[in-house]
């Protein structure tokens, strides 16, 4: 506990400085492991997890802003016997935005080492690497000298000599993720607390955005720190998951905070052996200076779906009246049901 402590005031003392915007993000940071820090790659409690986002911002625009996203991952060689294991995984994003319907897609493959310290600490590190192609309709651009001063005239020349391109780029992420975690078990309900904290770069090899002959402009890198957690209240049947994030990336900086309150409406036990987890949870995140964000995220068995909205609170606002963006994130994992015995090799 003491360890966690630690951790925390360090994670305090980062976070004191002016908070602007990032780079693409979702909301649902619980549901983004792998785009958090590759070290988080197999580092949870299953074979095989999976799992798909969509998010769509500011709708209020004509063009909005949409990402999806896919990421797989597990463990090799994992086994209650063994102290380490590995992981591998896999992620693959497309955001595409405005008129020119600017298109980036990124594919990485994710590789991590996971050390168990003792029973109830864990240790991870993960690189990722892989490949981002940007691509755009340059032909939907429209420039003032296509405005002839009462109508906009797409057949006039935009008088623009710079000719834009398409072009692909390596990308490079590292990371290192610790967690914590303890778990109670008697006749009815098991009750578990896990805290982790990672930290992820990504963007390390800087990638030259080559927008147009001679452009030299660098990808910044991404710096992301969080802390997430899963606190079973003892003897209860409720659940909350206190998560702080705090993203960089060049000028821009980031700040998330919330938690959701989860009942769990099934619950495994010791005794019997079953480890289906079914609940419902509501949650309220802020991510300062931007949003307010009501979640709700429902768990069966194997899956969970979670549903997400912003709140628009910043300056634009006035022009998005308060609506910031959706999102729907999709979670299967197959372990959700398997009996005790098997679940406790990782813990």
């Amino acid at each position: 506990m003491k360890k966690i402590i630690y951790f925390l005031s360090l994670w305090i003392l980062i976070f004191t400085c002016k908070l602007n915007a990032q780079d693409i993000h979702f909301s649902q940071v619980n549901e983004t492991p792998l785009f958090l820090s590759p070290a988080n790659t197999g580092f949870f409690n299953g074979y095989v997890r999976v799992v798909a986002n969509y998010r769509n911002q500011w709708a209020a625009m004509n063009n909005a802003f949409q990402t999806y996203a896919l990421s797989v991952d597990g463990g090799l060689f994992k086994s209650k016997r063994r102290k380490a294991f590995m992981g591998l995984g896999f992620t693959l994003f497309t955001d595409q935005a405005g008129a020119a319907k600017i298109r980036k897609t990124t594919a990485l493959i994710n590789i991590s080492g996971l050390v168990k310290l003792d029973r109830n600490s864990s240790l991870s590190g993960g690189i990722a690497a892989g490949a981002a192609a940007t691509n755009a309709n340059y032909d939907n651009l429209s420039f003032a000298s296509q405005f002839e001063g009462n109508n906009y005239d797409p057949s006039l020349s935009s008088g623009e000599k710079v000719v834009y391109r398409q072009f692909t780029t390596t990308d490079v992420a590292a990371g290192l993720a610790y967690e914590y975690n303890t778990s109670k078990a008697d006749q009815d309900h098991d009750d578990i607390k896990a805290y982790r904290i990672a930290f992820g770069a990504f963007h390390l090899n800087r990638p030259e955005q080559n927008f147009s002959a001679g452009s030299s402009y660098k990808m910044p890198i991404r710096f992301a720190y969080s802390f997430t957690s899963n606190l079973d209240l003892e003897d209860t049947k409720f659940s909350i998951t206190p998560t702080l994030i705090f993203q960089t990336q060049g000028k821009f900086n980031q700040l998330l905070g919330g938690t959701y309150l989860k009942y769990r409406t099934n619950t495994g036990t010791k005794t019997t052996g079953q480890r289906t987890q079914n609940g419902i949870g509501i949650g309220l995140f802020y991510r300062v200076n931007d949003a307010l964000i009501p979640k709700f995220m429902f768990e069966s068995g194997d899956f969970a779906m979670g549903v997400s909205y912003d709140v628009n609170l910043s300056g634009y606002r006035t022009a998005s009246n308060y609506r910031g963006g959706f999102e729907v994130s999709i979670r299967y994992n197959n372990l959700a049901s398997s009996l005790f015995a098997a679940r406790k090799e990782f813990r």
